[in-house]
């Protein structure tokens, strides 16, 4: 199953940072969050990715075209007049990775219809390019595939200004919408498993996806909920991304359960 990220915003909160690179390749311990967000798929078995890129998507390009070369011990053999590279250790991930451009002004739901020709006609999961969490993403599917909905996204409670979800008691989202201060709700923290039919949902590149398509498919009954009452946190802000790298320094980092 193929992982979708959305990793084209402009990253505005954060434009002490993401002046200089896109905000999903702001570093948390030593590594950009979007390398941690697919060690966690990585880690279920899911190594399929499509990045939806946008905002200097050349940066994303360069890193993962030098990826392998940085996590290689390599000699560089240049006594018979030539240029002979010796690949002598590797320690890289089995990833697939397709960076798409889709597009500076793009929202959400653009970004994710651009990529359609990547995915084809089957289920995929989407994801942020901005958020770590440590829900478990082989149940996450399980659940999805067991309704049989076109959409299944990861509800967490969380003070925080995402879209508020509305559940009936089987879980599935009766509504949605953005949130305001005084709530105190279940909010979408991505991690979605979406069905193709998604697609006939989103118009083109000024959908939000977090606004048409999601509170028409609650309407019609068509998105679940897998709520998740573990770990969660954007990196919106530089103070999101001190957070991050404290939890990292102190080994108290739920998302990362692979060994180093």
């Amino acid at each position: 199953m193929k992982v979708v990220l959305l990793a084209g915003g402009l990253g505005t909160r954060i434009s002490e940072e993401s002046q200089f690179r896109p905000k999903p390749m702001i570093e948390i311990g030593g590594k950009p969050i979007l390398w941690h967000i697919m060690k966690e798929y990585s880690y279920y078995g899911f190594n399929d990715f499509i990045v939806c890129a946008g905002y200097m998507q050349h940066v994303i390009k360069e890193w993962f075209a030098d990826y392998f070369l940085n996590n290689s011990d390599v000699t560089f053999d240049f006594t018979r007049g030539g240029n002979e590279t010796i690949i002598h250790k590797k320690t890289c991930e089995p990833w697939k990775v397709t960076v798409v451009d889709t597009g500076v002004p793009t929202m959400t739901g653009g970004r994710i219809r651009r990529v359609r020709p990547y995915i084809g006609n089957e289920t995929f999961m989407m994801t942020y390019g901005d958020g770590v969490c440590d829900v478990d993403i082989k149940e996450l599917v399980k659940f999805h595939r067991s309704h049989g909905k076109i959409a299944t996204l990861t509800a967490v409670r969380l003070e925080q200004q995402k879209g508020v979800l509305d559940l009936g008691s089987d879980n599935s989202v009766k509504a949605f919408r953005e949130k305001s201060a005084a709530d105190g709700a279940l909010v979408n923290a991505g991690y979605m498993v979406l069905e193709p039919k998604i697609f006939d949902y989103i118009e083109g590149d000024d959908t939000v996806f977090e606004r048409e398509p999601l509170e028409r498919l609650a309407a019609e009954g068509e998105l679940m909920s897998y709520c998740h009452r573990g770990f969660w946190q954007c990196m919106d802000t530089k103070r999101e991304m001190d957070l991050l790298n404290r939890c990292l320094e102190t080994g108290m980092a739920p998302w990362k359960k692979w060994k180093d």
